[in-house]
């Protein structure tokens, strides 16, 4: 479950619509800079097909600053505040802070999107459980995404499970995600290596991490919990398709969710929902095909 919304083997596969505060989103074409705007970009979000909104008020790319405690709460509590009151769809609070969180829950937040999988800030588990909220966990050893390979990501979301269980989080409320994308704990891993080509296509070794997690998706099956995947015009896409300005990569985006859906992905995490929805529609009508005739 996320919010009220059942998701997981037998249901529709989930659409996410992304809402970014932060100016230093990767992909401008999703910021909202007011109340207004946010209002009416989720209202033409969830008239397309979105099930949940998710808004966070942090950049996480490579070029993100942090910002502090102070600036989150400032930016991103107003917005959950007037979403919450407006729509009936369930807002989910994308922050790493415990205390951003608990005030995120009581403005009306019922999802909380943890990219750090509980590790960032360690009252964040019992604010969750407490609430008795959702929440969506990204794979992460100490740092967001500071995991490459499918064993480790399945290790590193295996130990927020284990989280879960020791502070009471409810599990049939947790989703998790592996952690698609350029994230900066991972370049700084993978060091040099990062943008060296490799292999016969010569993909920078980043983006063929990001190739390969899809691909093994289903290694996940054995946590037992639904899959969450944000890919929607990320770096990797770019990297593939020689598209260096993310407002070019939506073609590239509903590509790679078609065959996340077809991997068993049940959340897609959006900034275009009409065409993200027929997308996965399409790919889950192929999906399930196979033993009708």
């Amino acid at each position: 479950m996320l919010g009220k919304v059942e998701v997981g083997d037998g249901m529709p596969v989930a659409i996410v619509y992304a809402l970014n505060l932060s100016p230093d989103s990767f992909y401008k074409g999703s910021i909202v800079r007011s109340e207004r705007e946010a209002v009416g970009r989720v209202s033409k979000a969830i008239e397309e097909g979105a099930r949940i909104i998710d808004v966070g008020a942090i950049g996480t790319g490579p070029r993100s600053k942090p910002i502090s405690a102070e600036r989150e709460m400032h930016e991103l509590i107003p917005i959950i505040r007037v979403l919450a009151r407006e729509f009936d769809a369930p807002i989910s609070a994308d922050t790493q802070r415990a205390e951003i969180a608990e005030a995120a829950i009581s403005t009306g937040a019922t999802v909380i999107n943890d990219i750090s999988g509980l590790k960032s800030d360690p009252k964040m588990a019992e604010i969750i459980a407490s609430a008795g909220c959702s929440a969506v966990l990204m794979a992460a050893k100490r740092a967001p995404g500071d995991v490459c390979k499918i064993d480790d990501i399945r290790q590193a979301l295996g130990e927020s499970l284990h989280i879960c269980r020791e502070r009471g989080i409810q599990l049939k409320k947790v989703v998790l995600d592996p952690a698609i994308g350029y994230w900066p704990a991972r370049l700084e891993r993978l060091g040099k290596r990062a943008n060296e080509p490799h292999g016969k296509r010569a993909y920078p070794t980043a983006t063929l991490f990001d190739l390969k997690i899809i691909a093994e998706l289903g290694r996940l099956k054995g946590l037992k919990r639904p899959i969450c995947l944000g890919i929607s015009r990320k770096t990797f896409i770019g990297k593939v398709l020689n598209l260096p300005d993310p407002a070019d990569r939506l073609v590239g985006s509903l590509a790679a969710t078609a065959i996340a859906v077809l991997n068993g992905v049940s959340v897609v995490r959006t900034h275009d929902v009409k065409e993200t929805l027929q997308a996965v529609r399409l790919a889950e009508a192929i999906r399930d095909a196979g033993g009708m005739i």
